[in-house]
């Protein structure tokens, strides 16, 4: 089915959104776009004042745009819709503006492998050629795409999603309400290796943990996170994790984290509530990090984090201090 076109005029976009509407266009919106890819029928949205001067150029109808701005006057037949947060409104607009998604007829589909001892609740829906192994656990209305692997003993929640080509290992619970996408590897076995005895070969160490994953999650595609060696790696509530992320055995991660792409978080590391890890960072193992800390992109954290701080740099320190240092070196450079 195809999707439908939804229009809106911008006082209604304006009701829903509770912002304060500037101007006036009778033309209706049909999408949110960039600033400058925008036509006619687009509501973009300004955030930052490095965004001001293109609106003037942009084809744009409407903008949501963020009161802090102060911005009054957009111009003949347009319209801004003034908030406290654009960015945080912008998310409520693409709500708004969903394509429905691709449904999956509810049921087993005949191609798809399940054990006769797996528990499968009503409204589960189970694509094409997945595996479901021995006494897996499904919840209610969880969606399982086509090719996904879930493996003996796993349970998920209700109403989760588990997008193609992720492999769920043995033993790995999953909660409600988590979204894992395409290619997601969930216990897989810890990096654990020791020189042998003769110092020639390698001991592998054995990782006989599982990975709980707790309600609300959503782990983006081809990120990785390993089973522990003795008990489990632990995802918290709420917790959002990008593509291209790895999680080595025995970590421990907080409540409503987030963590970008191609960060890397070794070996039993514990990250507390609410810590934000920008792209690329990495975490030495066995560190503690606090509650509320934010940690700059491509950082290197080396030792433990109180709550609260901001920190960048490779070995991280404080953020201020780090641009401190930076700014020294250019100045030194410029004398060279």
């Amino acid at each position: 089915m195809e999707n439908i076109v939804k229009s809106y005029p911008v006082q209604e976009l304006c009701n829903l959104l509770n912002g304060n509407l500037i101007g006036y266009t009778d033309q209706l919106i049909t999408e949110p776009e960039h600033i400058e890819s925008a036509k006619p029928s687009s509501i973009t949205f300004i955030g930052h004042k490095k965004y001001i001067s293109l609106w003037q150029k942009s084809k744009a109808s409407a903008a949501i745009v963020d009161r802090s701005l102060k911005l009054k006057d957009p111009g003949v037949n347009r319209a801004f819709i003034e908030v406290e947060n654009a960015d945080l409104a912008m998310a409520e607009l693409l709500d708004l503006y969903t394509p429905a998604a691709i449904k999956l007829a509810e049921g087993i589909h005949p191609s798809a492998v399940v054990d006769t001892s797996a528990s499968i609740d009503s409204g589960v829906s189970i694509g094409a050629n997945s595996y479901i192994g021995a006494h897996v656990k499904i919840g209610s209305n969880t969606i399982v795409y086509p090719n996904v692997t879930i493996l003996d003993h796993v349970e998920i929640g209700s109403h989760s999603v588990v997008k193609s080509g992720t492999v769920i290992g043995e033993r790995c619970i999953i909660g409600h309400e988590c979204i894992l996408h395409s290619n997601v590897s969930i216990g897989t076995d810890g990096f654990g290796f020791r020189p042998g005895p003769d110092g020639r070969g390698i001991v592998k160490i054995t990782h006989i943990g599982n990975v709980v994953i707790g309600n609300q999650v959503e782990i983006g595609s081809s990120s990785c996170i390993d089973r522990g060696k003795f008990s489990s790696t632990t995802i918290g509530d709420g917790t959002k994790i990008d593509n291209l992320v790895q999680i080595a055995h025995n970590c421990k991660i907080g409540r409503a984290c987030m963590i970008a792409a191609l960060c890397g978080i070794s070996g039993s590391v514990t990250l507390g509530d609410g810590v934000i890890m920008a792209g690329q960072a990495a975490i030495k193992d066995h560190i503690n990090v606090g509650n509320g800390v934010t940690i700059g992109g491509r950082s290197g954290i080396m030792n433990d984090i109180p709550d609260g701080m901001t920190i960048l740099g490779y070995p991280a320190i404080e953020a201020k201090e780090t641009l401190r240092q930076w700014a020294v070196l250019r100045r030194l450079a410029k004398k060279r």
